[in-house]
């Protein structure tokens, strides 16, 4: 079959599905909204580098550093799952392949997402330190 279509022509079906540029803006804001909160997480984690499970305990269930804490998890792990996201549908060609690797980013995400902030959460609601011998 003779395609008599310009360049231009045949291209116009296989561009933009008009999503990227949200996704580029997302990329960016997260980008910039993680720069202060590994900063904090950094010197935060200096500052506890030395001390033990309790006064760990007691620092995490400050709200102020639970939230800063929850933040960083939550932002960083949707920041690693629209990048790998991104770089799977840029990469990957076989669709097999593609879908495979796209549920598992979603599920690997979302599984690490879900225990961190679950643990945050123990740590910061538990009333006592080592009760019963078991965290």
């Amino acid at each position: 079959m003779n395609d008599f279509r310009t360049p231009l022509s045949r291209a116009r079906g296989l561009g933009s599905a008009k999503h990227g540029v949200s996704v580029w803006i997302f990329e960016r804001v997260s980008s910039v909204a993680l720069v202060p909160l590994v900063l904090w997480a950094v010197f935060s984690g200096i500052k506890l580098a030395s001390a033990d499970y309790e006064i760990a305990r007691l620092w995490l269930q400050s709200p102020i550093n639970a939230v800063l804490t929850l933040l960083l998890i939550i932002v960083g792990i949707w920041h690693m799952h629209v990048g790998l996201r991104v770089v799977i549908e840029d990469y990957i060609h076989k669709p097999l392949s593609k879908a495979v690797l796209l549920l598992l980013n979603m599920f690997v995400c979302g599984l690490g997402g879900a225990l961190a902030v679950f643990s945050i959460l123990k740590v910061a609601f538990s009333v006592s330190g080592l009760a019963g011998g078991a965290i």
